[in-house]
């Protein structure tokens, strides 16, 4: 057994109201400047969907994730290193920019300038990439208005593998919200794609990176990607991907998007897992097996054994402790209402899913029935207008028993709390029946209905003794290139606007301190140019206008 820490993620769909705040707030922190506009490391989809880029849950197309072979082994779907090299020059397998969208703008110089005359002038769009005029037909959230419609269903890759029963349901029209970021796999099938190796597993934490001096540009690791959440930043020639927000997680602070997300649906916390038994369990033959073999891999940080063999490994205390209160770990292995997306696809993902329990309370009581009853909650289950087989596409890999147990428990916490609301004496026996206890109940009713902050992310700090082995971020990922967030050193597109500054622990310690401060913090004796990313908004600090001049 060989004990390794991964900071991991669930997200409640249940809570999502489709707001793309996280989006939104993702792509002013990571992704605002030249060669990544059509880039969102965070996206939310519609379901059902094409998803983003189009369709690329088709691996039969995208040739994304791992294949079991004949001897019981993994190998890239892309196939290996030798197929790799003769095609690393024309990577075929690749979503076009047509599957993601063409970035543009609009002539807004024309909309301002027009002469006065009969008709309103138009701003036409502009493509960013060529710009010339272009027509908008595709972007990253174009389903948000055709969920359910006839458009969609058509070309959704889960909806394909389930019967035509299922797919004349779906006009009976139902909408559900996915966000998706990296998974920050186990077993990444991007850092096996990468002919260079600049993709790599921080053994820390978990989190995949890009490394930016060793990229190459070859573009192996975006087939790799079963998601398709790794891009090419066509203006560097680098490959850039979702960080998990590094920098705030080794302060004890959350993703941007977790931070941000309105319906509170995220949750973060530490994960402890046997590395030894990752490529064993994520080669199982049956493919529905996926879901309960991650689950082996996971660890018990209760275990006195675990904890000591942690110890053994390096990890410190305070993080042992963190995986015992982690909500994550609660989630998936406690209450079992978390799910993995797309197990088949054996990369073994770490962000994980509690599946949308579909409206079916109104239902019920529309037929005369008591919506909140526990007997006809659960009998409505398997007839809930988001069926179960798209859910199991999505989740289980085609396995309808995990979605409702998992379907079953959350109708209990919604009948049993009910009763609870109503003044009436609870029932003991509505969590007996899925198997829970009444203290289990109420608890997981506290961390998904009501948790406080501290609740939702249970993330330890990186060791300042350990900052030697935590890099700058410019050497990890994509942030010292033009617009990027760490803009401290001068990129090769533009002049950074503040000194040279290693973005470690200790930097953005003092910013979380900035950020909380009641009183202007003066950002140093040296002039020089502010930087407004990290300029808290208080007082008039010097360097942040020209100096004027006394002629």
């Amino acid at each position: 057994m060989r004990v390794m820490a991964q900071t991991a993620m669930v997200m409640n769909l249940d809570k999502c109201i489709g707001c793309h705040t996280c989006s939104v707030t993702c792509k002013q922190a990571w992704t605002n400047r030249s060669g990544v506009e059509y880039v969102w490391f965070n996206n939310v989809e519609s379901r059902p969907g094409l998803g983003y880029p189009r369709t690329y849950q088709d691996q039969e197309k995208w040739q994304g994730g791992w294949v079991r072979t004949r001897t019981g082994g993994l190998k890239p779907r892309s196939g290996g290193r030798i197929k790799k090299m003769f095609s690393i020059f024309a990577n075929p397998k690749m979503p076009s920019m047509q599957d993601y969208y063409e970035p543009w703008t609009y002539d807004y110089e024309h909309l301002l300038t027009a002469p006065a005359g009969e008709d309103l002038p138009v701003a036409r769009p502009k493509s960013l990439l060529t710009g010339r005029d272009t027509k908008v037909t595709w972007s990253a959230n174009w389903d948000d208005s055709l969920g359910g419609g006839n458009e969609v269903l058509q070309a959704d890759p889960i909806l394909q593998q389930v019967s035509d029963q299922v797919r004349q349901e779906y006009e009976k029209a139902f909408l559900f919200f996915l966000p998706r970021i990296c998974e920050h796999c186990l077993n990444p099938a991007c850092a096996a794609s990468c002919p260079s190796g600049a993709i790599y597993k921080r053994a820390e934490d978990g989190i995949v990176l890009v490394d930016q001096d060793r990229c190459r540009g070859w573009r192996m690791c975006v087939t790799g990607c079963p998601y398709k959440k790794v891009y090419f930043n066509h203006r560097t020639g680098k490959a850039e991907k979702c960080t998990f927000c590094f920098p705030r997680i080794e302060i004890g602070q959350p993703t941007i998007c977790s931070e941000t997300c309105v319906g509170r649906l995220r949750y973060i916390g530490l994960m402890l897992y046997d590395a030894d038994a990752v490529s064993l369990y994520a080669s199982v033959d049956d493919p529905k097996d996926l879901y309960q073999a991650q689950r082996e891999v996971f660890l018990d940080p209760h275990d006195p054994a675990v904890a000591a063999e942690a110890r053994k490994a390096g990890i410190p205390e305070d993080w042992i402790d963190a995986a015992r209160r982690s909500p994550v770990w609660d989630l998936i292995m406690k209450y079992e209402v978390a799910l993995p997306l797309h197990p088949e696809y054996r990369t073994m993902p770490m962000v994980w899913y509690i599946p949308p329990l579909s409206p079916v309370v109104d239902v019920l009581r529309d037929t005369g029935h008591d919506g909140e009853e526990l007997g006809n909650l659960f009998g409505a289950v398997d007839a809930l207008r988001i069926p179960l087989d798209y859910l199991a596409g999505l989740f289980t890999a085609g396995d309808t028993a995990p979605v409702r147990s998992v379907l079953n428990r959350l109708a209990a916490m919604r009948s049993y709390q009910r009763r609870i609301n109503l003044g009436e004496k609870p029932d003991d026996a509505i969590p007996a029946a899925v198997g829970m206890t009444a203290d289990e109940i109420n608890a997981m009713y506290r961390l998904l209905a009501i948790a406080k902050y501290e609740d939702r992310y249970v993330i330890p700090a990186a060791h300042a003794e350990d900052a030697h082995r935590l890099e700058a971020v410019g050497a990890e990922c994509s942030l010292e290139y033009e617009g990027g967030p760490g803009m401290y050193q001068t990129g090769p597109f533009g002049e950074a606007s503040g000194t040279p500054v290693p973005v470690q622990v200790e930097t953005f310690h003092m910013l979380r301190e900035r950020q909380t401060a009641d009183e202007f913090t003066d950002p140093g004796d040296e002039p020089r140019r502010v930087n407004l990313l990290n300029w808290d908004g208080k007082g008039r600090p010097e360097g942040l206008f020209p100096p004027r001049s006394d002629t």
